[in-house]
């Protein structure tokens, strides 16, 4: 299965030691029979997630994990940067470490890329056979009128803009990555808009978001400020 291409998995961590050995042992269960490295981006976690990611080079290898550590948060967006400088594949794979985003979904990524020859393939939330799992209430309604806000300022022509389980042709997420401006849970947004805009052919995978098992969220009131923030510069930018 997509013998030729290699898959360059970047996973930005902060925290995230009781979750980062589950998720690489399910990368390895979900697709193996594809070429692929696993890019494990640290931003200097005090709980010792790079002490369990150097066990586990010495179980996988350091050629299939590469630990790519910074020294502090310095933000979502250049952790992808960051991630993609190191990266050798032809294709990213970006996604989260706290099982939000689980690896089953990987090989239906591939497959769809690899029938329909699209520049990026990104998960959605929102079509049939999609959802959440795990939420309040609350936090569906709010996410799902912050997708709704978005999309009737932006028409992006995505149905899941904040989603961030998506896989790139490595050119295209070069090439997009290079344009944007924002930072923390905007970023998503803004890849996804200016991919859009720049006509890049974009196709959805169904996939259901399960809210993070071990650790606590990283979303408060401040990111959503962020949001509208964001929405508002792209409204004004694309």
């Amino acid at each position: 299965m997509a013998k030729q291409n290699k898959y360059s998995i970047i996973i930005p961590t902060y925290n995230e030691r009781l979750n980062i050995a589950l998720i690489i042992f399910l990368v390895f269960k979900h697709i193996p029979d594809v070429d692929f490295e696993i890019i494990v981006v640290d931003d200097g976690s005090p709980d010792g997630t790079q002490d369990i990611v150097k066990q586990l080079q010495q179980v996988y290898g350091d050629d299939r994990i590469l630990l790519r550590a910074r020294p502090k948060k310095l933000g979502l967006g250049t952790a992808y940067i960051h991630g993609l400088k190191h990266a050798s594949g032809n294709f990213v794979v970006i996604m989260d470490a706290d099982l939000s985003h689980h690896p089953k979904y990987l090989p239906h990524f591939i497959k769809k890329q690899i029938e329909t020859g699209a520049d990026i393939v990104t998960g959605t939330r929102y079509v049939k056979g999609g959802g959440v799992h795990g939420w309040t209430l609350m936090r569906k309604l709010t996410s799902r009128g912050a997708n709704v806000l978005a999309h009737t300022l932006l028409w992006p022509g995505v149905s899941d803009l904040t989603g961030s389980f998506r896989l790139y042709k490595k050119s295209v997420l070069e090439d997009t990555i290079s344009s944007c401006v924002s930072k923390g849970y905007v970023f998503q947004m803004e890849m996804i808009v200016r991919a859009s805009r720049k006509g890049y052919h974009i196709k959805e995978v169904p996939i259901t978001f399960v809210d993070r098992v071990y650790g606590s969220s990283k979303l408060g009131g401040s990111e959503i400020v962020e949001y509208l923030k964001g929405l508002v510069y792209l409204l004004f930018t694309t």
